[in-house]
């Protein structure tokens, strides 16, 4: 009687009439029953969504499921690769007795497939090289990055309001170590000071040491032309969407860098796409995995706009689900906009573990099938607890799910399989190269030749000695010639230059409220 029951509740809850992706089948007392079959609508997918679990409990492979099932249906799929070893969903597995049972378990049949994907670096070293320029970055997602106070962070929010104002592009780091040199020890020193304020010697060699400490760490490479267009994400190959992979492996090192990364690149998507509302399927699923290290040190002012960029995304039509260990890993009020919830096991070694189990277990509906507590320990690897939104918005029924076997390769490429699909890849050669624009480092550099050049001009002559001077005739001294003003004197001193102009309103996303586009687009839809 439990077992039909259980059967027709799962049904009721998962049976959705629109495109669906197949998670797998319901777990009851140990039992896998696959007509209790368990699904996640592509609509409600632009909800939000969390996984997690413990290492080892297959969180990953719960992203690659997804993610194939994803690109079947024609939504592109953004993901992290946190230690390269994803880049299997390019080649169908092999079927083995494993996969076989997992599937015959689920009443399904194995059916191996590969998928397009995509592979980006932030290094450029094991992918197609992603960049940003520095002004479109902006200043506060840059201040996390290298790790300033907030006295420091508006030192470098004056330095971006000043660039703005005047015209200057900040690409890359050369760019911003000189508008620095410029306005702390150059001619513009005294002109921040009177229409912005004071820098501080202090905070100046701070920031630019931090600079230099992850020049030497080779991050710079991130920073620069050609900066990473959207566009690309959203390419289909045979009405499949393409799936990009951030291969992060080789600055795990520095995980403010590439969580950083992700979430300005996030914000450039949402500054991108039109208004799209409620859609049968999303245009884009965003996946961030390791997702605790976006909050960590996050002061609130950040936290604060990634709960924004969450609620209006959707309308977009971009889903995005964060991927962690435990459901704390994440704010309240982010956690609050996820309404598809993955969790695999939870282990309670300790008592904080024990603290964590029994607060996740208290944002799930409550179900009088399973002793939630004890089951979430006995959880084994591929099987998580599942609630999702129903078509109505509604948490579903909460139930134990042992979950399908991806398609595609639980595993990396082999090396040379690697390098063939970054040699067949038209994007790798598109962002291979870095182009050397004109910014603020050749038109400061032009501006002090100027200035100096001026000054020399400016040097008063020894006067000549005055002729004898007769009764009869007088010769007046000359007057000295009134000096001319310089060029830059004159702009400095214009109304247009004195006057603040417009607000910098990037707030923590640089380029979600920036004041400056990358550039001009063609329509992606």
């Amino acid at each position: 009687m439990e077992r039909t029951s259980f059967i027709e509740a799962i049904k009721n809850s998962y049976g959705f009439s629109g495109p669906k992706i197949f998670l797998g089948a319901g777990v009851l007392k140990q039992q896998i029953l696959p007509e209790a079959t368990v699904n996640l609508s592509l609509r409600m997918m632009t909800r939000h969504g969390l996984v997690t679990g413990a290492t080892g409990s297959g969180k990953t492979r719960t992203l690659q499921l997804i993610a194939e099932q994803l690109s079947s249906a024609g939504v592109s799929v953004f993901m992290p690769d946190m230690k390269g070893d994803i880049s299997g969903l390019a080649k169908e597995a092999v079927p083995n007795d494993k996969l076989t049972e997992r599937a015959t378990a689920i009443g399904t049949t194995y059916t191996p497939s590969a998928f397009p994907v995509e592979i980006y670096s932030l290094t450029g070293k094991l992918g197609a090289q992603m960049r940003a320029t520095v002004t479109e970055f902006g200043p506060i997602l840059l201040s996390k990055i290298l790790e300033l106070n907030d006295t420091q962070t508006g030192v470098l929010t004056m330095l971006f309001k000043y660039a703005d104002d005047h015209g200057l592009p900040i690409v890359d780091f050369k760019d911003l170590k000189k508008v620095l040199n410029y306005l702390t020890e150059g001619p513009g020193a005294d002109e921040i000071k009177s229409d912005y304020g004071k820098i501080g010697g202090s905070s100046a060699g701070t920031i630019l040491r931090k600079i230099v400490a992850l020049e030497q760490q080779g991050v710079d490479h991130i920073f620069g032309e050609r900066s990473f267009e959207i566009d690309d994400l959203f390419e289909k190959v045979d009405g499949r969407g393409v799936i990009s992979l951030l291969n992060v492996s080789d600055i795990q090192h520095q995980p403010a860098v590439f969580s950083t990364f992700m979430l300005a690149l996030l914000a450039e998507i949402y500054q991108s796409l039109p208004e799209a509302g409620d859609l049968d399927k999303p245009k884009l699923v965003f996946f961030l995995d390791e997702a605790h290290l976006l909050f960590k040190d996050a002061p609130k002012a950040f936290l604060d706009q990634i709960d924004q960029i969450i609620r209006l995304i959707r309308s977009k039509g971009v889903g995005i689900f964060f991927c962690t260990q435990l459901t704390q890993d994440v704010p309240q009020n982010v956690l609050s906009q996820l309404g598809n919830r993955i969790h695999h096991v939870i282990r309670s070694f300790t008592p904080n573990d024990v603290k964590a189990l029994r607060e996740t277990i208290n944002t799930f509906p409550r179900s009088s099938f399973y002793d939630m507590e004890q089951q979430f320990t006995q959880l084994g690897i591929g099987q998580a607890f599942i609630t999702v939104l129903n078509d109505k918005g509604i948490p579903t029924e909460t139930v134990v799910t042992h979950l399908a076997p991806p398609a595609s390769v639980m595993g990396p490429l082999s090396e040379q399989e690697y390098q063939q699909l970054l040699s067949a890849s038209n994007l790798y050669k598109k962002y291979k190269d870095t182009i050397d624009p004109q910014s603020a480092h050749e038109l400061l550099e032009a501006r002090m030749k100027q200035y100096e050049a001026q000054n020399t001009s400016r040097e008063i002559p020894v006067p000549a000695p005055r002729p004898r001077q007769t009764s009869t005739t007088r010769t007046s001294t000359p007057r000295a010639p009134r000096k001319e003003k310089s060029t830059m004197d004159k702009v400095v001193g214009s109304p247009m230059a004195k006057q603040i102009g417009r607000e910098l309103v990037r707030g923590v996303f640089g380029v979600l409220f920036g004041t400056t586009s990358r550039k001009s687009r063609r329509g992606i839809f």
